[in-house]
């Protein structure tokens, strides 16, 4: 089973800055002294194994799109702007025909929703998309996002068979063999997390959750439950989340670990990522992530990631 991650920002999308971009290359041009990068396979090399994540790479800045890879159908949690790049992705693999979608929002504000219009599996008849929600308005959201003035294709134009599934948090669900459950959120307006288990392995995708400081006794310990894998909103620093922040409806890195340790989680993913937090700022994050769990929770081996677009674990391998 393996988990791509399409789509990792919070709140809107985040391009990467000319700014940023010269940094980076300055900082590779200043790792490269020394270094005799003359044919490409040393260049490569020096790429992937001297270069940190930071400089070789980005964070990318779509908004929320997670797809479960374990199913001959397609499972993908929310459809922010990382659901476009999954859908260009299947059309140039010549698997976006004649295929079975699910997707499982959280909720329906616009960062969860907004690649939707783009995404081109959705324009080729014969395709099925299933979306799924608690939220009984969902169909409505989709349609006015398509509605003019502010989309030139309306929802009902599109080729393929959209169906709106309502689902409810005290029911599980088993759908394109994976078992189900979900778990109510506090965000204003109200989120949903999901747990996915199939043979024997689990994965929880909860993003624009708050929490309370107290995590001892939090219902989400339960939910959290010997997780392989636990996407978790950390948008926030802790400081932000209890005293600037407050019931705006995120969490932070800090009480990710807190619950993830009590719960007995195995792979912490870092989501639902800030958008004016640049990647040096998040693998800064990252770090002291991991410093906090080695205090935490010393003799704990919990792994943890930051979300990044084009991220993919397989939870084969662990």
């Amino acid at each position: 089973m393996k988990v791509r991650f399409w789509g990792t920002r919070g709140s809107l999308p985040r391009p990467m800055t000319a700014s940023e971009v010269r940094w980076k290359i300055s900082r590779v041009l200043e790792a490269a002294q020394n270094h005799d990068l003359a044919d490409a396979e040393a260049r490569e090399h020096f790429i992937d194994s001297v270069l940190p994540f930071v400089l070789r790479g980005s964070c990318g800045g779509n908004t929320s799109c997670v797809q479960i890879d374990g199913s001959d159908e397609h499972i993908l949690c929310d459809a922010g702007t990382g659901l476009r790049d999954f859908g260009n992705h299947l059309t140039k693999s010549g698997e976006g025909r004649s295929s079975t979608f699910h997707i499982f929002l959280s909720h329906l504000h616009w960062d969860h929703i907004q690649g939707f219009p783009f995404f081109s599996p959705a324009y080729v008849p014969g395709n099925r998309i299933y979306i799924y929600g608690c939220h009984p308005n969902m169909a409505e959201a989709f349609k006015r996002q398509q509605e003019s003035p502010f989309f030139p294709v309306t929802l009902a134009e599109l080729g393929a068979s959209i169906q709106f599934i309502s689902l409810s948090a005290d029911k599980e669900y088993d759908i394109s063999g994976f078992h189900i459950r979900i778990m109510e959120q506090d965000h204003p307006g109200k989120s949903y997390g999901y747990s996915f288990s199939r043979s024997g392995r689990k994965i929880v995708y909860s993003t624009d959750s708050e929490h309370q400081s107290n995590p001892e006794g939090s219902p989400f310990v339960d939910f959290f439950r010997d997780a392989d894998l636990l996407i978790f909103d950390a948008q926030y620093s802790l400081a932000e989340a209890e005293l600037i922040k407050r019931t705006w409806g995120h969490s932070s890195n800090i009480m990710g670990v807190e619950l993830a340790v009590l719960a007995g989680a195995r792979h912490l993913v870092l989501f639902h990522t800030e958008p004016n937090f640049d990647d040096q700022r998040l693998e800064d994050i990252r770090e002291k992530t991991n410093a906090y769990r080695s205090i935490y929770a010393e003799e704990r081996p919990l792994a943890i990631s930051i979300a990044y677009d084009g991220l993919e674990i397989d939870l084969s391998r662990f």
